[in-house]
């Protein structure tokens, strides 16, 4: 069963367990008894682990044993493990034991489970009947319960029926402060405090809770004294210093929030709040290692606890919410946030689970949540500026505007712009961000999360000077510091400055030994230098330690990759998609990419689903999710996904094109007419836009329009070829070949480029027999020699024209730049064939080696042999070739005449009919008609 963190139920059972001490009943099992006495002592000196094992050891003899469940119960219920000990209770019940001798533990142990709302309907739990003295304590309890589940009302009453059973008890007095509080009922709640400390003026709980009154209320003095009197009172009162450490902190006494955290560790050295807040020391000491590891703790503390059973505790709740929040585990963070803002609302726990919202790219909840905050604190200027971010991110420019407006009259500052520009840049408004966040570190360069986050953009957009200018500033103003090194890491492995990249990681790992996101860097250098071995080693060691680190994982998957080692890097990244998080995608990503790379779809697709499972309005994710989809036909689904794509992305112009693209490639015209009309409403002046939609518009048969936008980028981008190449497809659309040449003509003129020059190519490639392109491709090859596209396009005229002693030539001169291009080998085998160049059969022998699955290299080779003489290994090629591509009749015409040769002149007509019946013509469908009359 999960343990639930002891600091999350303060506990009054020592007399409820004393009373347990002589209820052994007579048994015969002495063995039994023993256990039992042995537990009990280790119980009263609180050694809970001790107790329990025993108590077990007698169940284990005798399971009906009533004393040792009752026992076992309660000390599991103060070590934490409020479910085991609602089993163990409810068997007491069972066995018989007497309801006032269970009752309190059990609703203690509903209320550590988040059960708060069972307890009002839990017959067992009813206080008619019991003792006054239990009541009085079950009564406490379940006010408690009413106050974490919003009913005030309720647990003021039930306060009240306990006093009423004992006026002169403090512990109503104390029960009620800290539902006061919760209420916000400052003044009712320093009134029960006072009154607490009439009745117990010695009882440092009393000064405790009258010191959290005047906390909350801000007399921070007045708070401190009241601390300090607890604390004299009772040195162990872990409460109290706990309080004082915060305010030490809030006040910058670091020494003595020191002092008082270095007693808390003899006291409650596992107590995640004391852990946290040693957290935000080391932080503010610059030790940032230490912080991190200290909010680690404070997770491996707080996670194994199940969320019902905390749901009710907002401090619980605030703490592991901000612990995974500070390590960047914003998935994680967000439940436990969520929980606490409901009972905390409009509180600044608000703007964290924003920050998480836009980190999601779910805009409607962010702004949701950002609105009802700034009802309550209308001057915030991060919640402004976070809530235009959002506006902007919908397009809803006007108010986004007005908002940011606000927040910088408020206070106009390098902050509040670094704040904008990370919204910005959480919202996918790439260009502002980046414009906010330079002002703001040229302002202030101090600003190092502002730097950090400029350098990612700068490495997005592909600018890796910049990039690297901000790196080294971050460094310069904080030499040595960790995070810096790595970002300077990762600027110098992007610009594979490796030695640089290696020295900024080892660095790292200097400051802190334990570092492993510069582990991990070192073996990204390892692995682009080709030191395998070196990168193979450093992963499994960090695997060792950390074998579900995500990062690792796919590094791995990344390496054997590299190597050669394909089922080893599928393993590894199948591993990395299954540990990792909601919010890390970057595994399920590769994995789609992998299953499509391989020609894999219906892998890809499941892949897809999984990752579309994890960020159902990720637009990213929705452009993957189609991709997969139209690697398995489904056309129509993969309209609808990037239709949902469009709509949910903003209107950020580079993003809106690659979507129309898509659209584009499965014939949803109006759906990328949409997606390219956001893409200029967000940018007119957007280039690949402009360029598509014209495009689009004559596919659609505009070609007005499409002249007219045409025009447009020619008059703002005179220098290049995009708007005279549209110019000439316009013409082209109206049949006018000799505008569109001459377009075609100025755009090789204005921006001369082997692109430019294969698309006049290809159009006087029908002119003259070919002679105009042949003459074009052969200038353009004598001042650029190694034109590959060109040289490529050049050989095919030749051979289209059937001139093959210069299709020869031409193939040759290109296989001298590209010698394992298959197609280059395959197309100069059959130039060599139509020459009856025996040096056929190694050139189409050498294409298949190269790539055997391709089944038109197959037929090649198959042919090739043939006309050397090599029947058998002629029919074996060429039946595999046909298994491999069974529509291609040229395939069917060859195999059939090798058939032929072979005396199997039925086989060979059934082939021939197959090859001829679709009534299609094909190269040798003249020789195919010619071999049939031969065989009738």
């Amino acid at each position: 069963m999960p343990k639930t963190s002891r600091f999350l139920i303060r506990l009054a059972l020592l007399p409820l367990l004393l009373s347990t001490a002589g209820v052994l009943a007579q048994t015969d099992n002495s063995k039994a008894a023993r256990f039992y006495e042995d537990a009990l002592g280790r119980y009263e000196r609180r050694d809970l682990p001790g107790a329990i094992i025993q108590l077990k050891n007698a169940l284990q003899v005798d399971k009906t044993l009533l004393p040792v469940h009752v026992l076992l119960g309660k000390a599991l219920l103060l070590n934490g493990e409020a479910a085991s000990a609602e089993i163990e209770l409810t068997e007491a019940l069972r066995l018989g034991v007497n309801r006032a001798e269970v009752v309190v533990a059990l609703a203690q142990s509903l209320a550590a489970q988040g059960k708060q709302t069972q307890m009002v309907d839990d017959t067992r739990l009813t206080p008619a009947g019991l003792p006054n003295s239990v009541q009085f304590q079950l009564l406490l309890v379940r006010a408690a319960a009413a106050s974490d589940t919003g009913d005030a009302r309720s647990a003021a009453k039930t306060i009240q029926e306990a006093r009423a059973l004992d006026p002169k008890a403090v512990g109503s007095w104390l029960a009620e402060v800290p539902l006061r509080i919760r209420a916000g009922q400052l003044t009712e709640a320093l009134g029960a405090a006072e009154q607490a400390l009439k009745l117990a003026p010695e009882l440092s709980e009393a000064h405790y809770q009258k010191g959290s009154v005047l906390h909350v209320q801000g007399q921070t003095q007045a708070a401190l004294s009241a601390y300090e009197r607890a604390l004299k009172l009772d040195s162990a009162h872990v409460e109290a210093r706990l309080a004082r450490v915060g305010i030490w902190i809030d006040l910058g006494r670091d020494k003595d929030a020191q002092a008082d955290l270095k007693a808390l560790q003899l006291l409650a050295a596992a107590d995640p709040r004391a852990i946290y807040l040693g957290a935000l020391l080391a932080e503010r000491a610059g030790d940032v290692a230490g912080a991190r590891a200290a909010l680690k703790n404070v997770t491996e503390l707080l996670d194994p606890v199940p969320i019902e059973f905390i749901r009710w505790r907002s401090q619980a709740l605030m703490l592991n919410g901000l612990a995974h929040f500070g390590l960047g585990e914003l998935e994680k963070a967000k439940p436990y946030l969520e929980y606490a803002l409901r009972q905390q609302a409009n509180s600044p726990l608000a703007k964290l689970l924003a920050k998480i919202y836009l980190a999601e790219a779910n805009l409607n909840r962010a702004a949701e949540v950002l609105e009802g905050y700034l009802k309550a604190h209308p001057g915030d200027g991060q919640a402004l500026l976070m809530l235009a971010s959002t506006q902007m991110a919908q397009g809803r420019h006007g108010r986004a505007t007005a908002l940011m407006q606000e927040a910088l009259r408020a206070k106009d500052s390098p902050e509040f712009r670094a704040s904008l520009g990370l919204s910005l840049m959480q919202g996918g408004q790439n260009a502002n961000a980046t414009d906010e966040l330079e002002k703001a570190f040229k302002n202030n360069p101090k600003q190092t999360y502002a730097g950090m986050a400029l350098v990612t953009l700068h490495l997005r957009n592909g600018q890796t000077a910049k990039a690297l200018a901000v790196a080294q500033s971050l460094l310069k103003l904080n030499p040595g510091n960790p995070s810096a090194l790595l970002m300077l890491g990762l600027v110098k492995t992007r610009t594979a400055d490796y030695v640089g990249a290696r020295s900024a990681f080892e660095q790292a790992l200097n400051s802190d030994a334990q570092l492993t996101e510069a582990k991990l860097g070192l073996v990204r250098v390892e692995i682009a230098t080709r030191a395998f071995g070196a990168a193979d080693l450093r992963l499994r060691n960090i695997l060792k330690i950390e074998p579900r680190n995500v990062d690792a994982l796919f590094e791995m998957a990344v390496l054997n990759e590299v190597r050669g080692r394909d089922d080893e890097a599928l393993r590894w990244l199948e591993n990395a998609a299954d540990y990792s998080g909601l919010r890390d995608t970057r595994a399920n990503f590769a994995l789609v990419a992998w299953h499509l790379r391989k020609g894999q779809a219906a892998k890809a697709l499941d892949a897809a689903k999984q990752l579309l499972g994890k960020a159902p309005d990720d637009v990213q994710v929705l452009q993957t999710y189609a991709r997969a989809q139209m690697a398995n036909n489904d056309l129509a689904g993969a309209r609808a996904s990037l239709t949902n794509a469009s709509r949910r992305a903003s209107f950020e112009a580079p993003t809106q094109v690659e979507i129309a693209r898509l659209q584009l490639q499965v014939k949803d015209l109006p759906g990328a007419a949409y997606s390219l009309d956001k893409a200029l409403t967000g940018q007119p002046d957007h280039l690949p836009a402009l360029v598509l939609m014209t495009a689009l518009e004559l596919q659609q048969g505009e070609p007005a329009k499409a002249e007219r936008r045409a025009r447009q980028i020619i008059l703002g981008w005179p220098k290049l070829a995009d708007g005279y190449s549209l110019l000439a497809e316009v013409a082209l659309s109206r049949g006018q070949t000799e505008a569109a040449l001459e377009s075609l003509r100025r755009a090789h003129e204005v921006a001369p480029s082997s692109d430019t020059l294969l698309r006049l190519f290809r159009s006087l490639a029908s002119l003259d027999g070919g002679k105009p392109a042949i003459a074009l491709a052969e200038r353009w090859l004598s001042s650029h020699p190694q034109d590959l596209p060109v040289q490529r396009a050049l050989a095919d005229a030749q051979a289209r024209a059937g001139n093959f002693t210069a299709a020869r030539r031409a193939y040759e001169a290109a296989l001298k730049l590209r010698p394992a291009d298959t197609e280059l080998l395959n197309n100069l085998a059959n130039v060599l064939l139509r020459l009856k160049d025996p040096a056929a059969l190694k050139v189409a022998e050498q294409a298949l080696s190269l790539n055997p699955r391709n089944p038109l290299l197959v037929d090649t080779a198959g042919w090739a042999n043939h006309l050397a003489g090599n029947k058998d290994r002629a029919l074996q090629l060429l039946r595999d070739a046909l298994l491999r591509q069974p529509a291609n009749p040229e395939i069917r015409y060859h195999l059939a005449a090798v058939l032929a040769q072979a005396g199997r002149k039925a086989e060979a007509r059934a082939e021939l009919a197959q090859a001829l019946k679709a009534g299609v013509n094909f190269e040798s469908t003249a020789d195919a008609n010619i071999l049939l009359k031969t065989l009738e």
